[in-house]
């Protein structure tokens, strides 16, 4: 009989991401374990993996207990020029700053007048290297081992990168709590077992906490060998029990340890704990540079004038390193980016605010919360399809009006899979169960949807003959570039919707549509907003192929009514340089327009130039701005009468 001893492996996995002020932090812990051959563990030198220990039987059920602690304040360099001496605003601490490095570096020469020293990249070594000089023999003799209080700055190993937020000190251990005490899991109080008090591991030092009665090694001898005279001169104190904790102003400049520890739903004792540093804690970013207005060069007239922008955010389920691996894995979390976005649009002061890849828990939690602080109303719509496996993991649109100017009379949304539906079976006759059908309605479903809304101003013209309310659309069109006749369908019919939503309220009703519409001003798309009707010949009408569905009518019918302007356009004599600016596309994508006969567009707030959206990064987003998009800004004004 073919018998086999089993023994398991418990792993306990930390990781803490880079600390920023004002940005929630949760603990990434995890702990998990592996079956093994006994005998082939044996063989092989049974040597277990840092963090990890041999025991009998599998990790029970269990929770975990955190605790924060806060140390000294962090010298980055020892180059006396190096901005990050004295800055801890991420504008310096991002790999563009560093050089495209996030690595410190240290000097090991011991005749170097720079031994022990580190830098926070090559260049500040370099350049530090220049003034360096060799220390004498008879120096170094007399100096001996204590040669290394020569630096200013403390010794590091290169480990200890920058970019690491998981300098790891030991397993089993614990930072020293300063005399704090916590009480022991409530489930120990019955169980004959004395685990470790929650919260109160032993010390660095190795301070043996209660033993596992199932562990075949000393679960409690540190990895790492860090000592408890290291931790006390380490200076850190515990700040915080939590599970999550906000880094605030007082933290900046200082790094955090972390402690995880794993007890045992059943009987409360500890099973494994590990301790994890941070990078050091990053300052808010300053606010952003102030945009100018380019004012029209025509005469205002005497409506009412209100200032709408549009700006397509980044929704976190895109913001990811593959997509944009020239910013900084912190520079993309949600937490860092809202707050400059939130400040951006505050900045901005619009009346109307159409925003585009809104992500729906966002809204729910932050969005509409900090907008409405902000004297706000809105209303949202999702994209159609399901959430990307959690709830709330899918974008839409958002679109805001600030509740002091007006109030909302009339609100409406489009699902383009729903007119494509509705266009398959009501228009064409097709049944969507045939070939035919499903080749339509399956080229056109993608997702995306727009809004409307017909805004009144609170304080009425004093003609009654005066118009006193005003249509905003937003949308987000299908962004993928292989699909031109899928985003000239949509935008025909967006206008199509807005043509009978409008007559039937009134001919006379300004208009506005704003969004990302994923098209150039040389695409068809462009062409039908601006000029009514798209040329026969252009490729987006006559964009075929083998397995392509032909979705759209004959190029004479792709038409509407109204007679559009875009208001950079307008304003600027042109469109902007660009309003999508990333390492793979720079060009325009985003417009606002409006209803000439009725509307003026009075200033633009001018795009950033290419200097400066590089100043302080490769492309967008960046530390400065978060987001791919670039914010549009016009101030409009309402003609009463021909113009």
């Amino acid at each position: 009989m073919n018998t086999k001893d089993y023994v398991y492996s418990w792993h306990l996995s930390l990781r803490v991401d880079r600390p920023l002020e004002g940005c929630p932090m949760q603990p990434h812990a995890y702990m998990y374990g592996k079956k093994l051959d006994e005998r082939e563990f044996d063989k092989q030198g049974g040597i277990m993996q840092p963090h990890s220990k041999k025991m009998k039987e599998p990790p029970p059920q269990h929770e975990f207990s955190y605790r924060w602690f806060k140390g000294p304040l962090h010298e980055a360099c020892a180059f006396e020029k190096c901005p990050r001496r004295t800055s801890f605003c991420p504008h310096d601490w991002s790999k563009h700053a560093l050089g495209g490095t996030d690595c410190a570096l240290q000097c090991v020469s011991t005749q170097s007048s720079l031994y022990k020293c580190t830098f926070c990249n090559s260049s500040c070594f370099i350049n530090a290297w220049k003034t360096q000089y060799t220390v004498p023999k008879e120096q170094l003799m007399s100096e001996g081992i204590t040669m290394h209080s020569r630096s200013n700055t403390p010794s590091r190993s290169r480990s200890a990168s920058y970019g690491s937020d998981i300098d790891v000190y030991d397993d089993t251990g614990s930072i020293q709590s300063s005399g704090s005490k916590s009480p022991t899991h409530p489930s120990a109080i019955a169980n004959p077992v004395t685990p470790a008090p929650r919260g109160f591991l032993a010390g660095y030092g190795g301070q043996s906490s209660s033993s596992n009665n199932h562990s075949m090694q000393n679960a409690n001898t540190p990895h790492g060998g860090y000592s408890a005279a290291d931790a006390a001169h380490d200076e850190y104190v515990e700040i915080s029990r939590d599970q999550v904790y906000v880094p605030t102003q007082d933290d900046v400049g200082r790094k955090f340890k972390v402690e995880a520890a794993a007890y045992s739903l059943e009987t409360g004792e500890l099973l494994m704990s590990r301790v994890v540093k941070t990078d050091v804690v990053l300052a808010r970013a300053p606010p952003p540079a102030k945009r100018n207005f380019v004012t029209a060069k025509a005469q205002a007239g005497v409506g009412p004038r209100f200032r709408v922008a549009t700006y397509n955010v980044l929704a976190e389920i895109y913001a990811t390193q593959q997509q944009y691996p020239y910013c900084d894995f912190w520079a993309l979390s949600w937490d860092y980016r809202f707050y400059n976005i939130l400040r951006e649009i505050v900045d901005a002061a619009p009346d109307v605010l159409c925003l585009q890849e809104i992500q729906a828990d966002h809204y729910e939690n932050h969005i509409y919360a900090a907008l409405s602080d902000a004297g706000y109303e809105g209303v949202y719509k999702q994209k159609t399809r399901q959430s990307m496996g959690l709830a709330g993991k899918v974008d839409g649109c958002a679109l805001f009006w600030r509740r002091s100017r007006f109030h909302l009379v009339e609100s409406y949304s489009i699902e383009f899979n729903e007119v494509a539906q509705r266009q398959a079976t009501q228009v064409l006759g097709l049944n969507p169960r045939s070939e035919e059908g499903s080749a339509f309605i399956n080229r056109l479903s993608k997702d995306n949807v727009a809004q409307l809304v017909v805004l009144e101003f609170i304080q009425p013209s004093r003609s009654s003959r005066d118009i006193n309310q005003v249509c905003i659309a937003n949308t987000h069109l299908y962004s993928n570039k292989d699909f031109p006749d899928v985003k000239l369908w949509q935008s025909w019919q967006l206008l199509q919707e807005l043509e009978s939503f409008i007559i039937g309220r009134g001919s006379n009703l300004p208009l506005v549509i704003c969004g990302d519409f994923n098209s150039t001003p040389d695409t068809a798309v462009y062409d039908l907003m601006m000029r009514q009707t798209v040329h026969p010949g252009h490729p987006d009408v006559n964009f075929t192929g083998d397995d392509v569905a032909n979705v759209l009518p004959d190029a004479m019918n792709i038409t509407h009514s109204f007679q559009l302007g875009s208001v950079y356009q307008s304003v600027l004599g042109e469109e902007p340089w660009t309003t999508n600016y990333t390492e793979n596309f720079k060009g325009v994508l985003d417009y606002v327009w409006y209803s000439a006969q009725n509307l003026m567009p009075l200033s633009v707030a001018a795009v950033p130039t290419e200097e400066q959206l590089t100043r302080l990064g490769q492309a967008l987003p960046s530390t400065q701005f978060s987001s791919d998009h670039i914010m549009l800004v016009s101030d409009m004004q309402i003609v009463n009468g021909s113009r």
